[in-house]
């Protein structure tokens, strides 16, 4: 699959594209099944809510050698409809995945993700340049009222903000400080609600400020995210790097495979 220069030019004004139907109602039951099968693992490689121990994050689903593998997922990320636009959108042919995170927002349960840009944490990672592009994939279809994801439009082009660490919520997570927020929200286009039917996929750029809201609704909503880096931009060395589910070590570049990603 490729993108056309109007979605090309769409991603570098908003910072973000939306691609419906990229997946099938039956790669997505496939997708689904699978996170029911992993939560029932004992490991670090999820995060789990306090209430239940129901898992609310999965990590590195992508790859064979991990306790938390799906062979859904490892073909989807060398398939062409999704590794082939995260080479245009990041002009390199050589990527790797510097992680794969499933976020299973239950209902109710589901919790807040305060305003924040993903590079905030990468950047610290390591990782020197934003040079990252990330495919969100809905495996539900997601509302306002279930804690659906928000962007602000061209908020992307602010560059690499300062990061305030805040706990809060909960969780250890670094986020946009209030104050520069506040004028981001002044001073931008009004935050878009990221919705769609289970398949969409939706690019978005390492430096977009987003954010997601309790899940006050009835509903699960599932979605995964696949983080494409340049293997050039791999991390730097730093002090007590996190851990590989999260920063992955495996630079080896992507090589593009099939559309057919059910085994």
């Amino acid at each position: 699959m490729k993108l056309t220069e109007s979605q090309l030019a769409d991603y570098d004004r908003d910072g973000y594209i939306v691609l419906p139907s990229l997946l099938s109602d039956d790669e997505v039951k496939k997708m689904k099944d699978e996170l029911r099968r992993i939560q029932k693992i004992d490991t670090d490689h999820l995060v789990r809510e306090k209430n239940g121990g129901v898992a609310k994050t999965i990590y590195k689903v992508h790859e064979k050698a991990s306790p938390t593998a799906s062979d859904v997922f490892h073909a989807a990320i060398r398939s062409p409809r999704l590794l082939e636009p995260a080479k245009q959108l990041l002009n390199d042919l050589e990527l790797y995945v510097y992680h794969t995170k499933c976020n299973l927002k239950t209902a109710i349960d589901g919790s807040v993700w305060q305003w924040h840009q993903d590079f905030g944490t990468w950047h610290l990672d390591g990782v020197k340049n934003p040079d990252m592009t990330t495919a969100l994939i809905l495996l539900d279809e997601p509302t306002e009222m279930g804690g659906c994801l928000y962007f602000i439009p061209g908020s992307h082009k602010l560059g690499s903000l300062d990061p305030e660490f805040d706990e809060t919520t909960g969780y250890r997570f670094y986020v946009v400080p209030k104050p520069t927020m506040l004028e981001i929200l002044s001073t931008h286009p009004k935050a878009i609600p990221i919705i769609g039917k289970p398949g969409t996929v939706v690019f978005f750029d390492a430096n977009i400020v987003h954010a997601s809201g309790h899940n006050l609704s009835g509903e699960d909503r599932w979605q995964a995210y696949v983080v494409y880096n340049q293997v050039k931009n791999k991390p730097q060395q730093v002090q007590n790097p996190r851990a590989d589910y999260v920063r992955s070590t495996n630079y080896i570049p992507l090589e593009t495979t099939t559309d057919e990603i059910l085994s």
